[in-house]
């Protein structure tokens, strides 16, 4: 489902890299080797590469930033599928708003009935985007309740006004960021991998304060991201990577 939303994107010029930590390798499922042969078939080269033994999602994340080359990397979980749209539009707004990152967090579209206003956390950015430093306990924290369920489905319903994107204060995105790729590196990337126990989770939120404490992020609405919503693949959450690297200094 991701690859075959990717082969649809309207952008034209991207490259894949899929990182590969399957026991049986990914490539050897049909539907994935037919999905892979149309983002190719689109013109979009895709490099298939195995990231073994498992060292966590850090690891994993820092293994996929070495491998990009572009001026642009979009970090994509493989339980996300993307409207066409959706590259051609995280590419106009980042070099508009020229941050660090921008991002469209995933919608659960069984929520579609699930109305939480008071989740609804809302503040556009007015003018530039600028840089921010958010932290646990503080009020900035609570914005990440904005991306539960189909919260920015029902927002959009309710703020939007045409506009291709609007650009609004998070406290971090999950499953579908795009960065400005050296700006990231310069931030140190997730090479804070080694300073964390093997099994974790919130590898992305550490990444994404560093990067938004010094350059500045947004969110966009309306989001063109949904969740296949599948069982999750880290069931085990004890180890936080805030609490290690952040809190840990």
């Amino acid at each position: 489902m991701t690859l075959s939303g990717l082969a649809a994107q309207s952008l034209p010029d991207f490259r894949v890299v899929i990182a590969d930590q399957s026991d049986t390798p990914v490539a050897a499922d049909p539907l994935v080797a037919t999905a892979i042969r149309l983002v190719e078939h689109s013109g979009r080269p895709v490099s298939l590469e195995r990231n073994l033994p498992r060292r966590g999602l850090a690891q994993q994340r820092a293994f996929l930033l070495s491998r990009a080359e572009r001026k642009r990397a979009l970090f994509l979980d493989d339980d996300v599928w993307l409207e066409p749209s959706a590259l051609g539009v995280l590419t106009d707004a980042l070099a508009t708003l020229d941050c660090g990152f921008v991002g469209f967090a995933v919608q659960g579209l069984s929520y579609l009935g699930d109305r939480r206003p008071h989740e609804q956390i809302y503040e556009e950015w007015t003018g530039e985007v600028r840089p921010e430093r958010v932290r646990r306990g503080t009020p900035a924290w609570d914005r990440h309740r904005l991306h539960n369920a189909a919260n920015l489905t029902h927002l959009a319903e309710r703020v939007g006004d045409g506009r291709a994107w609007q650009p609004y204060k998070i406290a971090w995105i999950g499953g579908c960021v795009f960065y400005d790729r050296e700006k990231l590196a310069e931030c140190g990337g997730f090479d804070f991998w080694t300073e964390v126990p093997p099994v974790h989770s919130g590898e992305d939120v550490v990444a994404e304060l560093r990067v938004m404490e010094r350059y500045g992020a947004a969110g966009l609405l309306p989001s063109r991201a949904y969740h296949l919503e599948l069982p999750t693949t880290v069931p085990v959450r004890d180890a936080e990577c805030y609490d290690y690297v952040i809190e840990g200094g």
